[in-house]
């Protein structure tokens, strides 16, 4: 089932690529982008991330983060970050096997990776906005931050 507009955020915890356990609700009081892709190394998934790190993250208002969420492990993230001076938190949803992804309802079952979905949640960690791309479609950062700003 998917997550909507207007729900709570499931809550989870997952390391980060250098093994630091992050959980969603330690972050209240921030606005949180969570954004799910299906692979490291992947072209698609490497300009997004790219987009996030050159156009995202210095553009962020103080009292928000962002999150990025894949079935990878944290040591493929972790050399994927070191290549791509990622210094974000790319999340490691390895294992159980896709099980944030499946809560959110952006698991792909059949490739057994998440979809590329974009969950932005309140500082009281309800969901104000989201989009679901389809594969190797990628997403607008600039719509991110349109919907952080208004809420």
């Amino acid at each position: 089932m998917a997550v909507e507009v207007g729900q709570v955020a499931p809550d989870f915890e997952l390391k980060d690529q250098h093994g630091t356990p992050i959980k969603l609700s330690g972050l209240r009081g921030k606005k949180v982008v969570l954004v799910f892709y299906p692979l490291a190394f992947t072209p698609v998934c490497h300009g997004e991330l790219t987009a996030i790190r050159d156009g995202l993250v210095g553009a962020l208002p103080d009292d928000a983060r962002v999150l990025t969420v894949s079935v990878d492990s944290m040591f493929s993230h972790r050399a994927w970050a070191e290549q791509e001076g990622f210094t974000f938190p790319l999340l490691s949803d390895f294992w159980p096997h896709g099980a944030v992804a499946r809560a959110y309802g952006v698991f792909d079952e059949g490739r057994g990776v998440a979809q590329r979905g974009t969950f932005i949640i309140d500082a009281e960690g309800v969901v104000r906005w989201k989009v679901v791309n389809p594969p190797g479609e990628p997403r607008d950062i600039a719509a991110y931050l349109k919907a952080l700003a208004e809420i």
